[in-house]
């Protein structure tokens, strides 16, 4: 306690404080505005899929339905909490917790525009790895502590699956980190910059790393539990596999903290193909910020393309995409990216 009132008293405490509120300031903007958009995305999820089947989707809270994710909170906040009598209690509280921490503290490194990152740091894309890693831990446990047999065949089935994507997931991105020479996710997003006019895309490396590009996008598919990957829930055999025992606030927990993970692996995959903040135009704040939104709610939008068209697959084939498929591929890539780049 000495020693915390003697920093303070420090001649540079002051400079130490303004640091502390800026950061906070940034957490709370960020954190701010990823809430509010996933609560809106079920809304628009809900909508694009209904369009696409020929459906309405939500119609009747709101008009149009707007007001459907109010409802939707209301109704899990105020919603009956029910604890298995046989559940692990401490680690059936705590699972839900850690899906979510893993998520949010993910978002720390995404850099939004060229000087605006919580955290600034050069190994962004390991630590991306790392919380996303964390995340699958809360799955696990929330499987193992309901005492259901579904919630434990679904932490199982999330276990194999995130581990085996995560390979996949870690090697396509080995191209661009040698494209880039950097692990610090602002420096790999200012690496695509400079294509200015019409040509503002000609220096993203979505183009000489397709083949990456494509494993990336199917393991963050798998990472988030999308369909047609979404086999920890399996409603059609698990139920609803790892959370079948959870309700209320702490299933909304789960359901935040998956939406938010879609949001850091999209804005993942706009920094390290889609060159991040950049696009035509002055290279002002707004703009890149305007361009990155984009980007980002492109990618969001084929996470619902593909669950409107796409059947599930067997638990089977989704191993063998992952280890037959995609590994082979992003070796290869590793192969004549390092080839290319060194001739």
């Amino acid at each position: 306690m000495e020693a915390l009132l003697e920093t303070l008293i420090s001649p540079g405490s002051f400079d130490i404080i303004i640091n502390i509120i800026f950061i906070l300031g940034k957490i709370i903007i960020v954190v701010s505005v990823v809430m509010l958009a996933v609560a809106l995305a079920p809304y628009f999820e809900r909508k694009v899929i209904g369009h696409m089947q020929v459906r309405m989707g939500p119609m009747r809270v709101g008009p149009h339905g707007i007001l459907q994710p109010i409802a939707d909170a209301l109704k899990l906040f105020f919603k009956e909490d029910i604890i298995p009598a046989e559940s692990d209690k401490p680690i059936f509280f705590i699972a839900p917790v850690i899906s979510m921490f893993g998520a949010m503290t993910s978002l720390a490194v995404i850099p939004w525009w060229k000087t605006f990152a919580i955290a600034n740091i050069n190994i962004g894309i390991l630590f991306l790895f790392a919380m996303s890693s964390l995340g699958a831990y809360g799955i696990i446990i929330a499987g193992w502590a309901s005492n259901s047999k579904f919630s434990f065949l679904g932490g199982l089935r999330a276990s194999a699956q995130i581990i085996s994507y995560e390979v996949a997931m870690g090697m396509s991105l080995v191209g661009v980190i040698m494209l880039s020479g950097s692990l610090n996710l602002s420096e790999v997003a200012a690496a695509q910059s400079g294509g200015g006019g019409v040509l503002f895309f000609r220096n993203w490396y979505i183009f000489p790393q397709i083949i990456g590009a494509g494993v990336f996008f199917l393991s963050i598919l798998a990472e988030t539990n999308r369909t047609p990957f979404d086999m920890p829930e399996a409603e059609s055999e698990l139920v609803a596999g790892y959370f079948t025992e959870y309700s209320g606030f702490r299933f909304s927990l789960f359901f935040v903290g998956e939406y938010i993970a879609m949001f850091v692996m999209a804005s993942f995959f706009v920094v390290c193909f889609l060159g991040g903040w950049s696009g035509p135009g002055p290279s002002i704040m707004p703009l890149q910020l305007l361009w990155f939104v984009l980007k980002l709610f492109f990618i969001m939008f084929l996470f619902f393309w593909i669950r409107a068209t796409v059947p599930r697959y067997r638990y089977d084939q989704l191993m063998a995409i992952g280890w037959k498929l995609l590994i082979p591929l992003a070796l290869l890539n590793i192969v004549v990216t390092a080839t290319i780049k060194i001739f």
